[in-house]
């Protein structure tokens, strides 16, 4: 028998072994996970000790002691994320997927965003403590990427990892060239009969997604208009939001929105084989069409709160209840725009305030 023969049957059978031994290893820890003391403890027993766990941990960054229990075995991981409620409910956010749902009615959640110049990448942190400058708990990441007729923001779940094709994908931010108008995208249907929209974030290699659990589409969730004011004769600048996923009714009393409960893990076979989109009309948005589509629908509507002169200060001031510090034309409260041009109590009330620090 030739040596090169002798050297690839060698080979082969090393490398068999190898496989066999990693997926018996494999085996053995998940057979270890599923026959442990942990896993077989009484669902009464194991369902009071969560329970007391999550009502004692109320803040971060104790939080992480609930999401540790969620990690040891399936059995764990269910009852856990049973008893956790949404932030809508709790006002805590817990798992990753708390970003994408509602928050609490009665308060606002207070995050931070420390913006990284040399990158062009900017993170968001939740406020741990009252004080204006702490370290808080990384939630979110979002990096700039210009393009010839558009800017993108893509969001991911990691600071390191902000490739569309990972599994921290969560989404992007498109405006248009003159950064006007701006379409906030999802990475997984928002709700059920969710469209896609063509983009070429969507990008296959050989018919085959590049992750396992990697966005099908992008599904439009929100468009984002933004009136110039060159001269400044028409006041202070206006901003309207258009949110294509949540309902008008949702901010009145007893009023659903639609809440993600988990993110979506699907094989790389279940997604649909589309093509590269490659002409440049599928890879810029129309901005005009989808907003007073969207408008008949009976969605939710947001504007910015007109803020009011200032005979001393001879400027334009909106009351951020201590919450800013530094004077900005981008500073700025949204509050639901009626349907019916008459304003309730709920719509007076601030669903988002942005600040400079």
């Amino acid at each position: 028998m030739p040596i090169k023969s002798i050297i690839h049957d060698m080979r082969m059978s090393r490398s068999q072994r190898v496989v066999q031994d990693v997926s018996s290893a494999a085996a053995a820890v998940v057979d270890g996970l599923s026959q442990s003391c942990w896993a077989n403890m009484p669902q009464e027993l194991l369902r009071e000790v969560l329970m007391r766990i999550e009502a004692s941990e109320t803040a971060w960054p104790p939080r992480k002691n609930v999401v540790a229990c969620a990690g040891v075995c399936r059995s764990w991981r269910l009852i856990t994320k049973e008893i956790v409620k949404t932030p809508e409910l709790s006002g805590t956010l817990t798992f990753p997927i708390s970003v994408k749902q509602p928050g609490p009615r009665d308060c606002l959640v207070k995050c931070f965003i420390k913006r990284i110049r040399s990158t062009q990448t900017y993170l968001l942190f939740l406020s741990l403590t009252n004080a204006l400058a702490d370290d808080g708990k990384f939630l979110l990441a979002a990096r700039k990427c210009r393009r010839a007729t558009c800017t993108d923001y893509v969001i991911s779940l990691h600071g390191d990892d902000m490739s569309k094709g990972s599994s921290a994908y969560i989404g992007k931010l498109r405006s248009n060239f003159l950064g006007t108008k701006f379409t906030i995208f999802d990475g997984q249907p928002p709700h059920a009969g969710a469209k896609i929209s063509k983009s070429r974030s969507t990008k296959l290699v050989n018919l085959k997604q590049v992750s396992p659990r990697v966005p099908a589409g992008n599904y439009p969730v929100a468009h984002i208009s933004y009136e110039l004011n060159v001269l400044g004769s028409r006041g202070p600048r206006r901003m309207q939001c258009i949110m294509n996923a949540i309902p008008s009714s949702a901010i009145e009393p007893g009023g659903v929105a639609p809440t993600q409960s988990d993110f979506s893990v699907s094989s790389s076979d279940s997604f649909p084989s589309l093509s590269f989109f490659r002409s440049k009309s599928n890879h810029v948005e129309n901005f005009t069409s989808g907003p007073m589509a969207s408008q008949k629908d009976g969605v939710m509507v947001l504007k910015n709160k007109s803020p009011r002169w200032h005979e001393q200060l001879q400027c334009w001031c909106l009351n951020f209840h201590g919450r800013v510090t530094v004077a900005s034309v981008k500073n700025f409260q949204l509050v639901a725009s009626p349907e019916n041009g008459t304003p309730g109590p709920e719509h007076e009330k601030i669903i988002l305030q942005f600040g400079k620090l």
